[in-house]
């Protein structure tokens, strides 16, 4: 039976990955005459919940102590950039997201409830996610077409009181960081004198962009589908589609093109300091790191592996199909190679991150997430691959560690009592 056989018999078999399940014994909800009990149903539900209700109208926090608030999250999914299928739709993505959920519940014992809503409007999808605010404790945004994702979560981490977590781009940049620190070990070299080279400018690119600044990498230049990017490329383009948006206000097509610009404004004005033009085979030489986040494969060939500079790294994370084929990179000279894939070493996965963190997030109420918090996670799962065992097939933990919820929850009080230590 191939792969595919057997993921659509399952699927049917079980016709839903996930249920809900009442913490309420059914033989304690109803009053039993026989054993002079009166139940439950008069607590659980009318009239004494109305007491419940009352506590909270006065006092929202109690929601997390009187609820499932405490323990629930939203995963909220337009269905326009799934895996590496594209634009499939709400009901296409929902097998992903409720396999999510599997893996929030297993690994991080977090309940999540995947919402895959029917629209792509981006304001829709913010009103959204505000209006189901006061029911969870967090939410993940996922598999959301690039630009519009990343300024949803911009509005949504100032506008929100709770955690708002997207996975593409929070969850891909703290495993990549993670992989890296322990990549730099191996090779004795440290994040301000290496050359970083990341191959696509969407969510996951960005966010690596993002985190690798923040922690230190001094020398990072980002590959877009027009070639390396940097402050001034795209002014001409720039001011043209302005003048489109003057000429027609009315429902301009173009306008969330500006938003696209603004995210690459700012790696353009933080990376790639010398300017450097043209395509990947350009910026990738005398490069230490390659990190590849285009969704293109056999994007990068032997020959640019081998104008890297001595034992270079190589990170080709684009599924399924990477960006350069682990045994193409080896040969070439890479010394440190991971994928995105299970079928090969150094698996560059999400899921070794999400349920961890949202589980400290949730136990320890943290309201926004930065970049600083995501780099004290990165830090802590690093650490759990011991010195003895690091070597150039073994850089990150395995994802059904059993010490990975402790250690990142741990990391991040850490933090919490260091910004606040009275």
């Amino acid at each position: 039976m191939t792969l595919k056989e057997d993921a659509i018999n399952l699927h049917r078999l079980l016709r839903g990955k996930i249920e809900i399940s009442s913490r309420i014994s059914s033989d304690n909800i109803f009053e039993n005459s026989k054993e002079e009990g009166k139940g439950t149903l008069s607590s659980i539900y009318t009239p004494g919940v109305a007491y419940v209700s009352n506590e909270i109208q006065k006092n929202k926090e109690l929601a997390y102590d009187y609820t499932s608030k405490w323990n629930t999250i939203a995963i909220v999914c337009d269905g326009t950039r799934v895996l590496g299928l594209g634009d499939i739709g709400p009901e296409g993505a929902l097998p992903v997201m409720e396999g999510k959920s599997v893996l929030f519940k297993t690994l991080g014992n977090v309940n999540a409830f995947p919402l895959c809503i029917s629209t792509k409007d981006k304001e829709e999808i913010i009103k959204f996610v505000k209006a189901i605010e006061p029911s969870f404790g967090a939410i993940n945004i996922e598999d959301i077409e690039s630009p519009k994702v990343l300024e949803i979560v911009e509005r949504l981490q100032k506008e929100m009181s709770i955690p708002i977590f997207h996975d593409d781009r929070h969850g891909t940049a703290v495993i990549t960081l993670a992989a890296l620190i322990n990549s730099l070990r191996i090779i004795q070299k440290n994040s301000e004198s290496v050359k970083v080279v990341i191959a696509g400018a969407g969510s996951a690119g960005y966010g690596i962009f993002k985190i690798l600044s923040r922690a230190g990498f001094k020398e990072i230049t980002v590959i877009d589908k027009k070639g390396a990017i940097y402050d001034g490329r795209d002014n001409n383009e720039n001011n043209e589609k302005l003048r489109d948006l003057q000429s027609n206000k009315q429902n301009n097509p173009k306008r969330d093109s500006i938003s696209l610009n603004s995210f690459k404004r700012e790696i353009a004005l933080k990376t790639n300091l010398n300017k450097i033009a043209g395509n990947l085979e350009t910026a990738i030489k005398g490069a230490d790191i390659f990190i590849g986040t285009s969704g293109i494969g056999n994007l990068m060939n032997s020959q640019m592996v081998g104008s890297m500079k001595r034992d270079p790294i190589i990170f080709a994370l684009s599924n399924p199909t990477p960006e350069i084929l682990p045994d193409e990179a080896k040969s070439a000279g890479a010394r440190i190679m991971a994928t995105g894939r299970s079928d090969f070493p150094n698996q560059i996965n999400n899921a070794v991150v999400f349920p961890s963190i949202f589980r400290a997030l949730l136990d320890l109420r943290i309201r926004n997430l930065d970049e600083d918090i995501l780099i004290s996670v990165s830090k802590s799962i690093a650490d759990l691959v011991d010195i003895k065992h690091l070597n150039e097939e073994f850089i990150i933990p395995k994802i059904n560690d059993p010490r990975l919820l402790p250690v990142v929850t741990k990391s991040l009080k850490e933090y919490i009592l260091m910004q606040n230590p009275s």
